[in-house]
């Protein structure tokens, strides 16, 4: 199958101008004036006019509890897993899911199985290796197998520090987690990254700090999540931005977020301001995660549940305040691809897989999503929904 998405304004994430996008089968093929033909007459050729739209590349988020999370408030507070149609009317062609708070009821075998079962549906997916708890839960009693072994498990996480739902792990029980997985991400050609949980508590983001201060381990090992979720953690995460670090915006926010919290466009163009570069800024959504409120004996007085459809919401209200396009799409496409080792995601460009959504250029509403060439929305109606729905 042969797609030419005609005249749109291209964004790969980069400005490309107003191009042609060629996708053949499920790869882009070239991005160029005025593609044209001739093709061979026996493969179908499907030309999508883009006049008026912005093409991007199909979004990646990093953090989404696919089989669901919570429980915080008892078993009745466990939140449901995630459907194929929510991920793409988001714009989400790519997910990594996790677990979170629940490792025991919630297991990395139906981690594994809802990430195989997506991707039969129509997106692309991975996982990480683990849950809040150290030591962590795994699938073959061991993480370093798991990342050598595995090949939808690009990292480890989400791993619970400064927050009293974590495991207290020592500062040498994460170093020593940490080098498992570098050495064997090294040895699987992986990038092997920590996604870290940050909770309120005051320690922050200390421990990360001194493990890349006393250790050769580096900063591009450790992914630290819920950096906006109040602002004394927010501006501790832009000093480590500056020294070096990357850090993850959580969208979801709002009433249902954590005293104080900081919503995620509005701390991506603090962080630009501030001099962190573009490039070590992910956003990602804490879908179907729990949203649990405590009060100050840490009792759940009320929870949400994460959303998917946050993570463009944000780059979206980002972009409207004045952040480039190019700099606000890079927290969703090219640099959560990188720094997990997706080597074939997040751009625009010859031999890339062919996931990409077009956004009215006026309203900057999502319109047509395609993933690895495959169209799954089209004029805002979804065409692909997963097998249940």
């Amino acid at each position: 199958m042969i797609k030419i998405i005609r005249n749109g304004e291209v964004y790969g994430p980069e400005h490309l101008g107003r191009k042609d996008v060629l996708v053949i089968g499920d790869r882009f093929a070239c991005v160029g004036q005025t593609i044209q033909g001739p093709f061979p007459d026996c493969v179908p050729v499907e030309v999508i006019d883009a006049s008026g739209f912005c093409v991007f590349p199909g979004f990646i988020d990093g953090h989404v509890h696919i089989t669901g999370g919570g429980g915080e408030g008892s078993y009745h507070t466990r939140t449901p897993e995630i459907v194929l149609s929510t991920l793409v009317r988001a714009g989400i062609t790519t997910v990594i899911g996790c677990l979170g708070t629940d490792g025991i009821t919630r297991t990395m075998a139906a981690l594994y199985a809802k990430a195989k079962g997506l991707a039969e549906e129509g997106v692309s997916a991975y996982i990480l290796t683990g849950s809040y708890r150290v030591p962590i839960a795994t699938l073959t009693g061991d993480p370093m197998r798991d990342i050598m072994f595995i090949d939808l498990v690009v990292g480890t996480g989400e791993i619970a520090l400064s927050d009293h739902r974590s495991a207290q792990p020592t500062l040498a029980e994460i170093r020593r987690l940490a080098a498992d997985i570098r050495v064997g991400a090294i040895l699987a050609g992986k990038a092997g990254v920590m996604n870290v949980h940050l909770g309120d508590g005051e320690s922050g983001l200390g421990m990360l700090r001194e493990i890349v201060a006393s250790t050769e381990l580096p900063y591009a090992q450790f992914l630290p999540t819920h950096v906006n979720r109040n602002e004394r953690l927010f501006q501790e995460s832009i000093d480590y931005a500056l020294a070096g670090g990357f850090i993850d915006l959580t969208a979801t926010s709002g009433p249902l977020g954590e005293a104080g919290d900081l919503a995620a466009g509005a701390g991506l163009q603090r962080c630009l301001e501030r001099g962190v570069p573009a490039g070590r800024i992910t956003c990602s959504s804490d879908g179907q995660g729990s949203l649990p409120v405590f009060n100050e004996r840490q009792e759940m007085v009320r929870m949400g549940v994460g959303q998917v459809s946050d993570l463009y919401r944000e780059v979206r209200e980002a972009i409207r305040a004045g952040v480039p396009i190019e700099s606000a799409l890079r927290t969703i496409t090219r640099n959560p691809a990188e720094i997990y080792g997706l080597k074939r995601k997040g751009r625009i460009r010859d031999g890339f897989d062919a996931d990409l959504v077009l956004v009215d250029a006026a309203t900057l509403d999502i319109d047509t999503v395609i993933a690895r060439g495959r169209t799954l929305m089209q004029g805002g109606q979804v065409k692909v929904a997963g097998t249940f729905e």
